[in-house]
């Protein structure tokens, strides 16, 4: 029959739980608990079973404790070094890997030949098609490597500053961007009429023709005055401006504002409207002469501070070089062609050091009551085939660092590949190019004479040589730069139009250092102005009175 034992039960009337320890767990750590505490699992070799932070806390004793902790002691006895390095084979084992290329490489090659002989043979017509479908595709491959390798090395633009500091209490009266001022056009402008003719131009020295990078002459320092007068000063437009007219310019300005597409540099033109009259003017001190390099290009130079190549000391370097080639291309020693009346900048002690220039100053019919007045300038003169007197502009395009300027070497393709030379020039210079093209036009000049001038050392800016020279008529090289004058036209039409519905004040035309936009600001009378200018604008004032008085 079954028997049943009951187990001994010790009764502790001081607690709860044994009153000895057992002697089989005699020799076992204790981990202290009261009967709060929630026996949920047995051990925890890992220690994070419970990640959410609010059950962290769940199964652990109000006691603490660490006997069940595991502390690992290092033990350098433990660890051995261990040689990997490759075992060297031995003689008869060598090259057995070479050989099963060998084999893998014959095996290969019958294989094709096989497969070859079972392909269609080609006619000659399909060979030559595939031969040119191969070289199309090197020629492919080889051209968007180029271009990724070019994206890659591209610089990322810097963020122009504008050629004037707008304030705050400059409030913006129109903004004009250039997807709309392309779509402008004013055709069918009558010929201009000549008001008056000054100063003295020399005749160009056609030897300079025949110059080539095989016999380079070097870039002469020619000590000349050059005067760029603004709008305003100009004592003849202030005459004219009494009787007729009632918009009046510079051809550089005008220029400027025609070709204002084409512009990526900050440029900012000032104008005034006095009544129902609209002067246009550039501001004292400030680079609007100064010519542009590079400035169209794909990576126009980024240079800062006092670097060479730096835009503001390219600009410079450009400058001097225009007006030393435009000098020293001509025959100083022989007659000048004098149009009718003087310089009318020229003063006494000036008469010898005054640089070869004629003005004309022309009057347009612009259509809707609005006459333009605009001071033209040439350059020289020379004799055509016929002996025919011809007005020319001469201008110089110079290169500064062909790595860094569309990588075409003057020196090198000049002569033979001049048109690879102007097309780089056309990309990367088209503003300038296109100002040069307008002013042309607008002066009625018949031929506008390029020179090439490179630095004798592309790391000095000091000394330079001429390499060769070119020329076109203006209007033939509008059309082959897709220059189109009756989108010029419309674009100064519809600036003029703007600014003839503001009311009588002074305005900023500014063109955005960043963006294709052009804005026209408000700003106070006095902007711009110095003490120079206060003086002469109330000498004026007395002059006019005093004229108003003789009239009556």
């Amino acid at each position: 029959m079954a028997r049943f034992d009951p187990p001994q039960i010790q009764d502790n009337p001081e607690g709860w739980g044994p009153c000895i320890m057992p002697e089989m767990y005699k020799d076992l750590p204790y981990q202290p608990f009261s009967k709060d505490v929630r026996l949920g699992k047995v051990s925890d070799w890992t220690g994070a079973t419970y990640q959410d932070k609010r059950y962290l806390g769940k199964y652990s004793s109000a006691f603490g404790g660490s006997q069940y902790a595991y502390y690992h002691e290092e033990d350098e006895s433990s660890f051995q070094l261990v040689d990997t390095a490759r075992v060297q084979r031995p003689v008869y084992q060598r090259g057995r890997r070479m050989f099963q290329q060998s084999k893998q490489r014959r095996e290969r090659e019958r294989r094709q030949q096989q497969a070859a002989a079972n392909m269609q043979v080609l006619t000659k017509t399909q060979k030559n098609r595939e031969r040119d479908r191969q070289r199309m595709l090197k020629k492919w491959q080889k051209q968007f490597g180029k271009q990724m390798q070019e994206n890659r090395n591209k610089a990322p633009m810097k963020h122009r500053d504008a050629s004037v500091q707008i304030k705050d209490d400059w409030p913006v009266v129109e903004e004009m961007d250039f997807p709309r001022l392309t779509k402008l056009n004013l055709p069918d402008i009558k010929e201009p009429e000549d008001l008056m003719r000054c100063g003295a131009m020399e005749v160009y020295d056609k030897t300079y023709d025949r110059v080539t990078t095989k016999n380079e002459k070097k870039l002469k320092r020619i000590n000349r005055i050059f005067h760029k007068v603004t709008t305003t000063d100009d004592p003849i437009i202030r005459q004219l401006a009494k009787t007729q007219g009632n918009v009046f310019a510079t051809d550089a300005i005008l220029a400027t504002m025609m070709c204002c597409t084409r512009s990526s540099y900050s440029w900012d033109i000032v104008v005034q409207r006095v009544g129902d009259k609209l002067f246009f003017d550039k501001r004292d001190d400030s680079d609007f002469d100064l010519l542009t390099v590079s400035e169209t290009a794909t990576e126009p130079p980024q240079d800062e501070g006092n670097s060479i190549n730096s835009p503001r000391n390219l600009a410079l370097e450009a400058t001097f070089i225009n007006h030393n080639f435009s000098q020293q291309v001509l025959k100083p020693g022989e007659d000048k062609y004098v149009f009718e009346n003087k310089n009318p900048f020229v003063q006494t002690e000036e008469e010898t050091e005054v640089a070869s220039v004629g003005y004309r100053y022309r009057k347009w019919d612009l259509g809707n009551d609005i006459v333009l007045i605009a001071r033209c300038e040439h350059d020289a003169v020379m004799y055509g085939p016929n002996n025919d007197l011809q007005f020319i502009n001469i201008k110089s395009l110079n290169e500064w660092d062909s790595r860094h300027s569309g990588g075409v070497d003057w020196r090198s393709r000049l002569d033979s590949q001049r048109g690879a030379v102007l097309a780089t020039e056309l990309k990367n210079n088209s503003s300038k190019l296109a100002k040069w093209t307008v002013a042309s036009i607008l002066a009625a000049s018949d031929q506008i004479k390029f020179g090439y001038v490179s630095r004798q050392h592309v790391k000095d800016t000091a000394k330079h040589v001429i390499l060769g020279t070119q020329q076109f008529k203006p209007t033939e090289f509008a059309a082959q730069i897709n220059l189109n004058m009756d989108n010029a036209w419309g674009i100064l039409r519809c600036v003029v139009d703007t600014c003839m519905k503001l009311k009588e004040g002074k305005y900023l035309i500014m063109k955005d250092p960043n963006k294709p936009v052009v804005r026209i600001y408000d700003i106070p009378d006095h902007t711009f102005e110095s003490e120079d200018d206060d003086d002469s604008s109330s000498e004026d004032d007395d002059e006019s009175e005093s004229d108003d008085e003789t009239d009556k």
